[in-house]
């Protein structure tokens, strides 16, 4: 374990006593929201982001003690473990590097070299390799001949002899380790068109880079070129390079009899064996690499985006646009209860405007409608157009805002739909969504498989089951630094909540549709199966905004009420001071003025946790989201026609990549900044500058009309 902890602290530049306690704290089942939040004190105040990584690193580096400890039991039953090869196997830092140890001791199929070895000359191929021999090799050979094994002449000995050579040098895993650092620093990736036709791997048709510097989504969209059959792609390795190294390492003595047949063999077990395998490790570890960033940044987007700040007590109209089939309207409440819900058709083919104008216009009258939610997919431009012009024509103010529909139509036909909205159409659920997006985005969002929701890059090409392990955490880190309103959470938002399941989050729908409202965070103990521990896990992240205690409107967790008591009367105060707005703001004044460290002392509690308990009681039933900036409201419309280089305009960011971000600025293209245009210095990567759901002022800079194509620049001095 200490290992373990050395490495860590080593890899995420933190102390080892804050690994070791964390490890405690995971190892106890304690989640990593719970510890994020509660636990401060105990690990010094690491990040969500950090104890995320801390625990997949420990994950890792367990199952590699285990494999070290299982290869050595492996090879010891053949009776082949040395002091040496244990030593090797405890050094060995990744799983690839362990595997190439353990190569040589697997069991193999029938090889060539297997087959040499069957016929009895193993002993002649270690003769040749070590080169000791004085007699002439090849009359040393003729006592090899045997005909009933299948050796018949010299030439077939010392050819299966060398097949058993070029195996064991394929098998050394020191060799294989040094031909793979020359491919990670000199090899060429390249990859030419399989068809002689357009497509979107264009640019890869004839394409050649060094893969010490191939960014990541370059690596994935290659793969995916491939994978659609459009690339053939093949790692060009140094090797002239490769086999020189070997033949140093190999040979003894240039002029000896045994350097051209070595010669030979190294050829071989070079071509044959070593560079195909290597060939397929390196693409591999490439695409783990590429793997590994695509899923951090789908996660740092969908983080961004499922904290998009709500609109609240607002009645909202959801529009989701479509041409034939006709645009969904659905019409939801201040709590996002659905209204109303139709049909109507201001698109091609039937272009119905006034029809659809006038409907929409009852159902906003009717409703006393204050925003709608366009989707973004196909015909929002057209839809936009039409809703601008519709608002011209109502006496009140009311805007519209476009929200990305990512996943709409996946949820609308989801199960979980059908539960929440069994009669009405599958067509009409989407609109639902797309207005609640508005809403409230994270308790809609958290409905959406996280693949689905559009803020990624080639998601759906990397391991499925290493992306849904990292986006439920991210799902999770959103949810709970949010907190959940427990009286009107669905069973899907109450499930990322710290310590609760699926099955937990319904059993607490049940109890509350069948007891009412739940007035204090420790009736959660009546609900079926939800004990003491789920309780420690998930209490001060659920909110109860008209309870018994006005702590449970806060992030303070139940084990310090007693804290948040004797600070408060310290003060002179009572809980029930928190909702009194006459003297709250007296109490707001003098809980910033408290001296942290002397009242921890007074309080025998950590500075951590009771800064965190003033934070809360400042700002009882606030949300964190309020913070962040809010979509951009509009009331009339921009075509792309109307843009011309040089234009400054407001946008939404809608996606960040490797290489730049996608802005919304109210057009039916999004625009891409690209990186080089983010900043007037030198940035590694788009997400220190901006995020998904970021309000951006930006500048064109280029209009490409044929492909629609805008760039955009957020320099916008030059």
């Amino acid at each position: 374990m200490n290992i373990i902890t050395n490495k860590i602290a080593k890899e995420l530049n933190i102390t080892e006593a804050q690994v070791a306690s964390t490890i405690k704290l995971i190892d106890d089942g304690n989640t990593i929201p719970f510890i994020a939040r509660y636990r401060k004190e105990v690990t010094g105040n690491l990040s969500d982001e950090i104890l995320r990584d801390l625990d997949e690193r420990l994950k890792y580096l367990r199952n590699l003690e285990a494999r070290k400890e299982e290869i050595i039991r492996l090879i010891d039953e053949q009776g082949k473990l040395t002091d040496e090869l244990t030593i090797k196997i405890a050094s060995a830092e990744t799983l690839s590097e362990l595997e190439d140890i353990y190569r040589p001791f697997k069991p193999k199929k029938r090889t060539r070299a297997t087959i040499a070895k069957e016929k009895g000359l193993e002993p002649l191929a270690m003769i040749i390799y070590l080169q000791q021999e004085k007699r002439d090799i090849y009359e040393v050979a003729k006592e090899f001949i045997d005909k009933d094994k299948g050796v018949k002449n010299v030439e077939e000995a010392i050819a299966g002899a060398g097949d058993i050579i070029a195996e064991n040098i394929a098998d050394d895993s020191d060799y294989r380790k040094k031909i793979k650092s020359f491919n990670f620093r000199e090899a060429i990736i390249s990859s030419k068109n399989a068809k002689d036709e357009k497509s979107p791997y264009e640019l890869y048709y004839d394409y050649r880079e060094g893969i010490l510097r191939l960014p990541s989504h370059r690596i994935l969209a290659i793969n995916r070129g491939e994978k659609e059959e459009f690339l053939k792609v093949k790692i060009e390795s140094p090797d002239e390079k490769i086999i020189n190294y070997l033949e140093r390492k190999i040979i003894q003595d240039e002029q000896s009899q045994f350097a051209p047949i070595l010669k030979n063999i190294i050829e071989d077990s070079y071509k044959r064996l070593i560079a195909p395998s290597v060939e397929r490790e390196i693409r591999a570890d490439l695409t783990e690499r590429a793997e590994e960033k695509a899923i951090k940044v789908f996660g740092k987007n969908a983080k961004q985006l499922l904290l998009q700040p709500p609109i609240k007590d607002i009645v909202v109209m959801g529009f989701d646009p479509a041409y034939r089939t006709g645009c969904k309207i659905a019409v939801i409440d201040k709590t996002g209860k659905v209204l109303a819900t139709t049909t109507v058709y201001p698109t091609e083919p039937q272009n119905d405007v006034e029809g659809a104008k006038k409907v929409l216009i009852d159902l906003i009258n009717k409703f006393d409608v204050n925003m709608i939610s366009i989707g973004n997919g196909t015909a929002s431009r057209e839809s936009e157009q039409f809703v601008s012009n519709m608002l011209k024509e109502i006496d009140k103010e009311i805007y519209y805002a476009i929200v990305s529909e990512a996943g709409a139509s996946v949820y609308s036909a989801s199960k979980l739909a059908t539960e929440e909205y069994p009669d009405i159409n599958v067509s009409l659920r989407g609109a639902i969504s797309i207005a609640r997006r508005l809403q409230d985005p994270l308790s809609e969002l958290v409905k959406i498989d996280p693949k689905s929701i559009g803020v990624g890059q080639y998601q759906h090409d990397v391991n499925q089951k290493r992306l849904e392990e990292s986006i439920t955490g991210v799902v999770e880190d959103a949810v709970n630094s949010v907190g959940v309103d427990v009286n009107t959470a669905t069973a899907s938002l109450l499930s990322y909540v710290s310590g609760i399941n699926m099955s937990l989050a319904k059993n607490i729908v049940r109890y509350r549709d069948e007891n009412g409202e739940l007035k204090q965070r420790k009736e959660l103990l009546k609900v079926s199966k939800l004990g003491p521990a789920a309780y420690k896990q998930c209490a001060g992240f659920i909110r109860i905004y008209n309870g018994t205690n006005p702590l449970e409107m806060t992030g303070v967790h139940p084990e310090s009420y007693d804290v948040a008591e004797k600070l408060l009367a310290k003060l002179g105060y009572s809980v029930d001071t928190i909702l009194e707005k006459d003297k709250k703001s007296d109490l707001d004044e003098k809980l910033r003025k408290v001296d942290v460290k002397e009242m921890a002392k007074e309080l025998d509690v950590g500075e951590l946790t009771l800064k965190d308990i003033i934070d809360e009681i400042l700002k009882p039933g606030r949300d964190p989201r309020d913070s962040m900036p809010k979509p951009i409201l509009r009331s009339d419309v921009l075509k792309f026609e109307d843009l011309k280089v040089g234009m400054i305009m407001n946008g939404t960011v809608r996606n960040v990549i490797d290489f730049g971000a996608f802005v919304d600025i109210g057009v039916k293209y999004d625009g891409l900044v690209h990186i080089s245009e983010m900043a007037y210095q030198f940035i590694k990567n788009p997400s220190e500058v901006v995020s998904v759901g970021d309000v951006v002022k930006v500048k064109v800079i280029d209009i490409d009309n044929e492909r629609h194509k805008v760039s955009l620049s957020m320099k916008l001095n030059g």
